[in-house]
């Protein structure tokens, strides 16, 4: 009887993903597949031609700042949310602690317009900071702007130091105390204990954060959308624009730039789960 119940287990377990896998192959593989079948068709059939459309010397300057965007916040976001993580493990105030990961837990999905309001109403030129600065006889305009590409880093930076916590938080608890304990005793200080144990068993973990990361800000297009418009320019502005036909129309080619971003992001998600795969393989 009670093999007999345990047999019919996984079967009950697989269908209870029978949603999840319908919801991911209707949103997901379907589209991504439309998406592939539309940038590798030309007016010939199966062409390469809407890709060579896409060297264009706007798209690849959106390339360009896309990449810089995506590795300055990411880097940016990894370093801050470690340190921040750190912080977090290390008290020993057990409500600060759950107060501070719940904190880090809102702004990471705290994106898109309403967080590109906000960053206006704050350091934009009429702005909440912006006017305090301005009282005590600093003026950060016109050397800095908000709406340009050096503002939407810090906007990004905003949401991705809180994912990095997330991220950071349970590498950080699997530090041992023994190894420091260890370290001391054989001589070593506390940077010497960081520089040759812990960040080199953190050094998966770090990385695998900053993939992440780069992935979710080469991906983020309304943050860039509502704080700059075209005035900086996107990966995901270039496609938009052809999406939606404010100069020209032209879906295929929108798709074979969505293409060269899918393998990007596809790229980083990889190289995530492989350093996440090893460390679990060392631990």
């Amino acid at each position: 009887m009670k093999s007999s119940s345990t047999s019919r287990w996984p079967t009950q377990a697989w269908l209870g993903l029978v949603p999840f896998l319908a919801f991911a192959l209707a949103f997901e593989v379907a589209p991504a597949m439309m998406l592939a079948k539309s940038a590798f068709t030309g007016e010939a059939g199966l062409s390469l031609s809407n890709f060579g459309r896409a060297m264009t010397p706007a798209v690849r300057s959106a390339f360009v700042n896309s990449l810089g965007l995506s590795l300055a916040s990411a880097a940016s976001g990894t370093v801050l949310g470690a340190l921040v993580a750190h912080a977090i493990v290390t008290s020993r105030n057990a409500g600060v602690r759950h107060g501070l990961t719940a904190l880090a837990d809102v702004t990471a999905n705290f994106g898109g317009a309403p967080l590109a309001f906000a960053f206006i109403i704050t350091l934009g030129s009429t702005g909440v900071v912006t006017l305090l600065l301005k009282q005590v006889g600093i003026d950060i305009y016109p050397s800095f702007r908000i709406y340009s590409i050096g503002g939407l880093a810090i906007a990004y930076v905003y949401f991705q130091m809180p994912l990095a916590v997330l991220l950071m938080i349970p590498a950080l608890l699997g530090l041992r105390r023994e190894w420091r304990e260890a370290s001391v005793s054989l001589g070593a200080r506390p940077l010497e204990y960081w520089r040759y144990v812990a960040i080199p068993i953190l050094r998966p973990s770090l990385l695998g954060c900053f993939f992440l990361l780069f992935a979710n800000a080469f991906g983020a297009y309304a943050t860039a959308w509502t704080l700059t418009g075209s005035a900086v320019n996107l990966v995901t502005v270039q496609i938009a624009a052809l999406v939606r036909g404010e100069v020209q129309l032209d879906p295929a080619l929108a798709d074979a730039i969505a293409v060269l971003s899918l393998v990007i992001m596809l790229s980083c998600v990889a190289a995530y789960q492989l350093l996440v795969r090893g460390r679990g393989a060392t631990t």
